[in-house]
């Protein structure tokens, strides 16, 4: 076997290891949030949802934008890696302590503006988060840019392991010693993020190469900042939009909750659950952008690779194609999870948060699958040198969702309503969004998904939301059937539509091959 045979096998085993933490990644945070009602209760797990809320927009963007400029850094210098490597970190460790003491200076007036004094403690113990968070990130983009994706892959398995038996069973025992549940989750992510780091260290450390070479160039400081500084802006205003809805929800139920004339601890816990039923929701209405980030990953460095070689009718095939394939896709959960959204919610959580949170999830769900396709678009922008207009288009959404819910939600009555509402709210601003970045796209990239493909996926989807919304909610056992009936029925109608085709997947597994990079993000 060659060089670049062994380059490229060691590549594709370390996609698969990485494709496998992420989906365990995922599962152990379903799991993860559908239990913690249970270990520390629902209006705990309310206010714990209003605690990570801001922690995840500042955690995510230093997680995306961390690792994707230390691989990066790594990658581009070879024989020079060791050089890179502190480079980077000479920059992170600044960073991260200084967003760990601006976000600790932050919970007091997140909590104010929460009207949740109760909430301030765990924001405090959450900025250790942001700290460690800040420290780990990099080394897994080191990791990743000396291509050793199977040890990336071992640390995403052991954090979410670590993350997991933080929140769930340091916050129950803090709850069993008469303190604060959520207070006693946050604890717990925190000794997982200091954990992680130290084993993180551990394996960089291990994987030094201690020699330079002639070979590559390390980026200075002032043009480290420049691959970073972008990276975190588009993440930073991508996360705003996940989260805006429900910080802007605490708010207002906390007010509500106020004027009802209820006082005191019974208007915090009535507010924090009806919160912790909106977070339930989110949990579903994610799944689509979730599955879609892997596309995204695929997408961007053929896209890249295509301008670089200035094949404009490629980037054409490659935007029509994905972009198509990636609006099927997110038809399909959309159509499991709008058709039968109080099963959906049975199936993690009690019955009763199932049937308050039914109504709002439909609509969120459906929100959120443009959200997953713009997502998309945003990603195309990114990949051909477009990073601004992409941060513009999801900050103006941010903005126009809390606007709307700012002018909506308040006068609505306190509980299902203003769920239901803000995800109105949500669903409408992310489709004047995503309708604004198709466009651009269009004129950027030459093409998006093609209309009438766009078409058939709203009638599929409409058809199976139409045959769910006439089947009664069923307990957690029957839900992965009547999912099953539900994705049946909107495949069956796309390939009525003939909107299926056989060439699809022989597309789709091309572009798998094509992704595998010795170098590229994984």
């Amino acid at each position: 076997m060659s060089g670049g045979d062994k380059i490229a096998a060691r590549a594709g085993i370390g996609g698969i290891a990485v494709l496998g933490a992420k989906v365990f990644f995922i599962l152990s945070g379903f799991v993860q949030q559908s239990l913690l009602p249970r270990f520390i209760g629902r209006p705990a797990y309310g206010a714990l949802a209003l605690v990570l809320a801001p922690a995840n927009i500042v955690n995510n963007v230093v997680v995306a934008g961390s690792t994707q400029s230390a691989s990066r850094a790594v990658a581009g210098a070879p024989g020079r890696e060791d050089e890179a490597q502190r480079a980077a970190m000479r920059v992170h460790v600044p960073i991260a302590i200084a967003a760990a003491v601006l976000f600790a200076a932050a919970a007091p007036l997140v909590a104010r503006f929460e009207h949740a004094p109760h909430i301030t403690a765990p924001l405090l113990a959450m900025s250790a988060v942001v700290l460690f968070y800040g420290l780990y990130a990099p080394l897994v983009g080191v990791l990743n840019g000396r291509g050793l994706f199977v040890k990336q892959a071992m640390l995403d398995v052991i954090f979410a392991t670590l993350r997991t038996a933080g929140l769930l069973g340091v916050g129950w025992l803090f709850l069993t010693r008469g303190a604060s549940g959520v207070l006693g989750s946050t604890v717990g992510f925190s000794v997982a993020a200091l954990t992680i780091a130290l084993i993180a260290t551990g394996m960089v450390r291990a994987a030094r190469k201690g020699a330079t070479g002639a070979a590559g160039s390390v980026l200075a400081g002032t043009a480290y900042l420049a691959v970073l500084v972008p990276l975190a802006a588009a993440q930073f205003f991508t996360n705003a939009l996940m989260q805006i809805d429900i910080i802007l929800l605490g708010r207002f139920l906390s007010e509500g909750a106020h004027v009802t004339g209820l006082a005191g601890d019974v208007a915090d816990k009535a507010a924090d659950e009806w919160v912790a039923t909106y977070r339930a929701c989110q949990l579903f209405a994610f799944l689509p952008y979730q599955m879609l980030l892997s596309l995204t990953q695929i997408l961007f460095p053929m896209l890249a690779r295509a301008r670089a070689e200035h094949s404009e009718d490629a980037v054409r095939d490659y935007v029509a194609r994905g972009a198509r394939l990636g609006a099927i896709a997110a038809g399909f959960m959309v159509a499991v999870i709008a058709g039968m959204p109080e099963t959906a919610i049975r199936f993690a959580y009690d019955p009763d948060t199932a049937a308050r949170g039914a109504s709002t999830l439909r609509v969120l769900a459906i929100g959120q699958g443009g959200f997953a396709m713009l997502g998309i678009g945003c990603t195309v922008l990114s990949s051909l040198g477009r990073e601004r207009v992409s941060a513009i288009i999801t900050a103006t959404a941010t903005a126009a969702a809390a606007g709307a819910c700012a002018i909506v939600v308040p006068a609505r009555a306190v509980g299902s309503d203003q769920l239901a509402s803000t995800a109105w709210c949500m669903a409408g601003a992310l489709a004047v969004a995503l309708v604004v970045c198709g466009v651009v796209v269009v004129r950027v990239a030459g093409a998006f998904v093609p209309v009438t493909s766009c078409v058939r996926v709203i009638v599929a989807l409409a058809i199976a939301v139409a045959v769910g919304s006439r089947i009664p909610a069923v307990s957690r056992w029957l839900a992965p059937g009547v999912g099953m009936g539900l994705a049946l029925v909107y495949v069956i109608a796309l390939v009525a539509m003939r909107e299926l085709r056989a060439g699809d997947a022989t597309w789709a597994l091309g572009a798998l091959r094509r992704k595998r990079s010795p170098t590229g993000i994984v």
